[in-house]
């Protein structure tokens, strides 16, 4: 999983990326500090992974892994050109999802591009810029469809589902806003559209807004009802305090949590709302040499799921040896969950489960 930070200039956007990857990312106070994407990977915090070592104290860990891309800031006119917007375009098409990080905090010393903060008008330029890189990819394809037109009726009904989202999205709205049906969700497949990128809002706001002051925060107000006006996921957050939890060891960084009234970091709570967006679970393998966590996407079957160990494992896929997670931390070991009759052979159309502990047999 890749998930890009956009936003405008001067939102914390680096300061955040910095904070959750430890990359360090230049975050200056000044336009365009970041003009090439900055990669972090972070691995995905999994206490099943821990206990699972507990059990087989294996040679070798492996938690899933996730990058994290710090893209440069936008600027109205970036669908033309303007600013850094062909290489923010481009880095965004290669992602994901999206975190959108909108500023929600007010800091004199920190200069906004348009001179003043108001979350709206952040949140609207920014999904404007994909939202015009959207209309010229979908009247190109109208325009295509439409010459198809000219051989036969076959090709009308997408031809009017196209010209119905232009329209739409004419009015400025974003792609992942309009509701399709499975035929127009087809077609949009084939399209690759950014504005129909799964989005995190991350409203960064001053660390007085925490730890039960942010509901108060009017441009954090905003950027919740922009969020669920496109079924999007909000979060609201601190880049610096995050920044400051990140310098942390972890016995210190419990105590400064609990002091904020926070359970957890922001990457944590970053991580759970990408998964959900994208449909992510994560099944485990267990043995003495390793204990390793795997992403999939949810309603994946037993055979695909092993190709994303080894082509090999799901060219010769016999069966899935599968017990869940819950039972062997019960039991404190696979074969004890296999005593009480908890483990279960599954064929290749079994659907993997989130925590699964899944034994693959294969003829090699």
């Amino acid at each position: 999983m890749k998930l890009g930070m956009v936003g405008l200039p001067n939102t914390g956007k680096s300061t955040l990326f910095n904070a959750l990857t430890g990359a360090g990312a230049d975050s200056s106070n000044y336009p365009f500090s970041t003009v090439e994407s900055n990669i972090g990977r972070v691995s995905v915090p999994d206490s099943r992974l821990l206990r699972l070592a507990e059990i087989y104290k294996p040679e070798k860990l492996t938690p899933a892994w996730l990058e994290f891309a710090d893209i440069a800031g936008l600027v109205k006119g970036a669908s033309k050109g303007e600013g850094l917007g062909n290489r923010f375009l481009a880095s965004i098409r290669e992602v994901d999802a999206i975190i959108h990080v909108v500023r929600c905090f007010e800091d004199e010393t920190v200069v906004h591009p348009d001179g003043s903060i108001s979350a709206k008008r952040d949140i609207e330029t920014v999904n404007l810029e994909l939202v015009f890189s959207d209309l010229e990819i979908l009247e190109r394809k109208l325009e295509r469809t439409k010459k198809m037109l000219k051989g036969g009726g076959e090709f009308k009904k997408e031809a009017d589902f196209l010209e119905k989202i232009i329209a739409y999205m004419s009015e400025g709205k974003t792609a992942r806003s309009y509701e399709t049906d499975e035929y127009e969700q087809g077609i949009l497949k084939d399209v690759p559209l950014l504005s129909a990128k799964p989005v995190i809002y991350a409203a960064n706001m001053n660390e007085s807004d925490f730890p039960d002051a942010f509901e108060n925060n009017t441009h954090y107000k905003y950027v919740k009802e922009a969020a669920e006006s496109e079924n999007c996921a909000v979060l609201p957050v601190c880049a610096k305090t995050e920044a400051d939890i990140a310098t942390l060891d972890e016995e210190d960084r419990a105590a400064f949590l609990s002091e904020l009234g926070m359970a957890e970091p922001g990457l944590n709570r970053i991580i759970k709302q990408g998964y959900a967006l994208l449909g992510l679970i994560s099944f485990l393998t267990a043995g003495p040499q390793e204990v390793r966590a795997w992403t999939i996407r949810q309603g994946t079957k037993a055979r695909q799921a092993a190709g994303k160990i080894h082509t090999d494992i799901e060219k010769g896929f016999i069966k899935a040896e599968v017990i869940a997670f819950e039972d062997v931390d019960i039991y404190g070991s696979t074969a004890a969950a296999k005593e009480k009759g908890l483990l279960r052979l599954e064929g290749r159309d079994y659907i993997i489960k989130d925590g699964d502990v899944v034994l693959f047999r294969f003829n090699r």
